[in-house]
């Protein structure tokens, strides 16, 4: 499954940026998607998930009631709106993909890299005056 990723850029604190995730609407089964972020010097983290069948998102702390990722299950696309960015924000940001063959299995929130077997070209974000 190859996943597009998309959206990144050069933006000030306190600002908004709109990543997207899409996968090949031909992608047979159910897709969980889940976004990544790489700051230099760091481990890659995981920061939010999503079945692209049903469910909620969900969200690490760090960006928990700034980041809101939804989903547009006709395009197979995840969008991560990220709001009040902020300077430590800035990182590499990778999509992941996991795909299911029940939709009831997409609903568990899987947190690691192992878990996922798709992802996304990277797209940077820098958060800076």
């Amino acid at each position: 499954v190859q996943l597009q990723a998309s959206g990144g850029g050069l933006v000030q604190p306190g600002g908004s940026l709109r990543l997207s995730c899409t996968a090949p609407r031909d992608t047979k089964g159910t897709l969980g998607i889940a976004w990544f972020r790489q700051a230099p010097g760091n481990e890659r983290e995981w920061i939010s998930y999503i079945s692209l069948v049903s469910g909620d998102p969900s969200y690490s702390d760090s960006v928990k009631g700034r980041f809101t990722l939804s989903r547009d299950n006709h395009e197979n696309t995840a969008y991560l709106q990220m709001n009040s960015l902020k300077p430590e924000d800035s990182a590499v940001y990778y999509c992941a993909g996991r795909q299911y063959w029940r939709v009831i299995d997409s609903l568990v929130v899987p947190t690691s890299l192992e878990e996922y077997g798709y992802w996304g070209r990277g797209t940077l974000v820098t958060v800076s005056s």
